[in-house]
C-alpha cells in the first residue's frame, strides 16, 4: 500500500464511526499549499458550510495557504459559518491525517470559534 491508500484506510474507519453517530461532520483535507474544511450534514449528503485557503477572499489576507497560521484562520472561519447555519456540535473527521500541525491548529481554532467536538 502506498501513503495515500493507508491514509484513506484510516479515514474510512473514522467515517464509519461518525456515520453511526448520525451527527454533523467537520472534514479536513490538507495539501502542501492549501487546507480545506467542510461541514457535512448528519446523513452525509449535504455540505452545510465550507472554508478553504483557496478562496479568493482568504487568499488576499495571507501569502501562504499551507502553514499553521492559515489553518487557524480557516478554523475560525468554518466555525463562524457553521454557527450562522445553526450547527453547534460536530464530529471531527481528520481524514486520516495525523492530529498535529495544521490539522490540530484548525481544530483548536474551530473550538475557540464556538464549535463543540
Amino acid at each position: 500500500m502506498d501513503k495515500k491508500e493507508t491514509r484513506l484506510r484510516r479515514a474510512r474507519r473514522t467515517r464509519l464511526k461518525i456515520a453511526e453517530l448520525k451527527m454533523a461532520r467537520l472534514a479536513v483535507h490538507r495539501t502542501n499549499s492549501h487546507i480545506y474544511a467542510q461541514i457535512f450534514s448528519g446523513c452525509g449528503t449535504q455540505v452545510l458550510a465550507a472554508a478553504s485557503t483557496a478562496e479568493q477572499a482568504v487568499r488576499t489576507q495571507m501569502a501562504n495557504g499551507g502553514n499553521v497560521a492559515a489553518a487557524t484562520v480557516i478554523g475560525k472561519l468554518i466555525a463562524e459559518r457553521a454557527k450562522a447555519k445553526g450547527v453547534e456540535e460536530v464530529a471531527f473527521d481528520r481524514s486520516g491525517f495525523r492530529y498535529h500541525g495544521r490539522v490540530k491548529a484548525l481544530a483548536e481554532a474551530a473550538r475557540e470559534g464556538g464549535l463543540k467536538f
